[in-house]
């Protein structure tokens, strides 16, 4: 596979396109005013803390909070997303948060909120996100024609960071007016919003002839698919990468407004909307610049951007200059972060996407809540301007990584489904709980052709093991030289037949058909089954 720059494909001319989709519409509206009352909630966390606590790192954890429960639950919650019915799921995760959100606002309300409690329900809300976004993830590639994936992709980063410009500010006013518990309220209501327009949307019918997979056999799955899928651990290397120092800029921009710009919570929401503002525009933007620049060119400009700005935060002190300067953290912030995303969207296959969405979110997650405690400590121990400084040199040790570890090259890899394996005519008849099956196919291989197959059959060793081989080989015949011999281990028959069935792409049909053209005749295939 070629380590070159990453084309996105299907980039659309608008990135309002999928908005053309009335239920994609409705629930993008839905999930826009969730966000905001996200961003909301965690201002007016921050802020409480502010007042109430006298340490950054306490501030900093309260994104640490809300974050770390994606990094628990991701994986388990990818598998839910792709075994039970996601609109389900949904509805039944936000009615979750609507009850923690009613108990936030009244414990606030009432005085009764000591930062241990309030750091305990941003944990639950944030357990809440974790189920959340893989489901949601996983239904947009239903919702939008293929060709759109990455404009829907961009239009979930206008969502999120036109609530990050919107949501603090309302937040900031609300605060200095009301207090943080009218905030807590809000969200609460923002929740119900979302739950009652799942509610009334109504998707077609699912196909109910399909088993769903078993949880845990479906959780090691979808870990399977990650560990042996080089494109998705290299986006996940690039996105942390980026995440870890980028990550201090939300961590410690309470710190920059309270401390070294003396602003109150309204003028904290301000620099957060600047953000926001800058997001949005860089969102407007992408499609054009996916149309002139390569992934990795985006990653190398988004990465420039953010190591300046984070140098400016930690010794400016300027209020007009760090507002200015925000605008094109947000450019940065969305370019790398909607790039990376629609790259995991267009190549994952629907089998395991919600599963491969989830590990994202749960490195999305986990690098920003590692990152903000991480800054928080350094803060605390050697001072804001350290902190950032570090913050930037780190962000441009990444930005040289690329040189290296660049974004590989999908542009030609056919992701479509290809159910291209003879179903298996077996004397036994198998439950589907048996196993581990192990399968072994023979290959007749001139002694010229030899070395050239067995460096082909490396693309069909991760293609197996992504599939659901827990263990792979290749072998030489001791009595037949010119017989190579294929053997993996799969859990369960189940498993196997799922191959047969799903979970193969054209991409693993193509691999396998290289390797072929170097046999000397068709393969031999046998199925052996454990005795028990």
């Amino acid at each position: 596979m070629s380590a070159e720059s990453v084309a996105v494909p299907g980039a659309a001319p608008s990135a309002w396109a999928p908005l053309r989709v009335a239920a994609y519409r409705n629930l993008w509206l839905a999930l826009l005013a969730s966000n905001i009352g996200t961003w909301m909630q965690t201002v007016g966390a921050q802020w409480l803390l502010v007042e109430q606590s006298g340490t950054d790192t306490l501030v900093a954890v309260v994104q640490t909070a809300s974050t770390l429960p994606i990094v628990l639950l991701a994986l388990p919650s990818g598998a839910l997303a792709d075994t039970l019915d996601r609109r389900r799921l949904l509805i039944a995760v936000q009615s979750f948060l609507v009850a923690v959100g009613v108990l936030l606002t009244v414990l606030t309300l009432t005085g009764r909120m000591p930062p241990a409690l309030l750091l305990t329900l941003t944990f639950a809300l944030g357990a809440g996100q974790a189920l959340t976004a893989p489901a949601w993830q996983a239904l947009i590639p239903d919702l939008v024609p293929r060709p759109q994936l990455a404009s829907a992709s961009a239009l979930g980063a206008i969502s999120m960071n036109l609530a990050r410009a919107v949501g603090p500010a309302i937040a900031g006013v609300l605060i200095a007016r009301t207090g943080p518990g009218v905030v807590f309220a809000l969200n609460a209501v923002t929740f119900a919003l979302f739950t009652f327009v799942l509610w009334r949307w109504h998707p077609p019918a699912a196909d109910l002839t399909a088993v769903p997979e078993r949880f845990a056999a479906a959780v090691r799955a979808g870990g399977r698919y990650v560990r042996h899928s080089p494109v998705v651990r290299r986006i996940l290397l690039r996105a942390t990468l980026f995440l870890l120092p980028g990550s201090a800029l939300w961590a410690l921009l309470p710190l920059v407004a309270s401390r070294r710009l003396g602003l109150g919570s309204g003028g904290y929401g301000i620099l957060l909307g600047a953000v926001g503002v800058g997001a949005v525009i860089g969102a407007l933007l992408l499609p054009r610049l996916r149309a002139r620049w390569s992934m990795n060119t985006l990653l190398l400009v988004a990465g420039i951007l953010f190591t300046l700005v984070l140098a400016v935060l930690g010794l400016v002190r300027s209020e007009l200059a760090v507002v200015l300067v925000l605008l094109p953290a947000g450019v940065a912030w969305v370019m790398v972060l909607s790039s990376v995303n629609a790259a995991m969207q267009l190549f994952l296959p629907n089998w395991v996407r919600a599963r491969g969405l989830a590990v994202y979110q749960m490195v999305f997650a986990g690098a920003q809540a590692v990152g903000a405690l991480a800054w928080g400590a350094l803060s605390d121990t050697s001072g804001l301007v350290a902190a950032h400084v570090a913050a930037a040199g780190l962000m441009a040790v990444g930005v040289v990584t690329l040189r290296w570890w660049p974004m590989l090259n999908t542009a030609g890899m056919n992701r479509d489904p290809a159910a291209y394996w003879p179903e298996p005519h077996l004397e036994l008849d198998p439950d589907d709980h048996d196993g581990p099956v192990l399968v072994t196919v023979r290959y007749p291989v001139r002694a010229e052709r030899e070395r050239e197959f067995a460096v082909a059959m490396r693309a069909v060793r991760r293609s197996r093991l992504r599939t659901g081989a827990v263990q792979w080989g290749l072998f030489r015949d001791g009595e037949k030289p010119d017989c190579f011999v294929e053997a993996y281990l799969v859990p369960s028959w189940d498993e196997h037949q799922r191959q047969h069935a799903g979970r193969l792409t054209g991409a693993d049909r193509e691999a396998e058909e290289r390797a072929l053209r170097l046999a000397d005749g068709p393969p031999q295939a046998t199925h052996l089954l454990t005795v028990n």
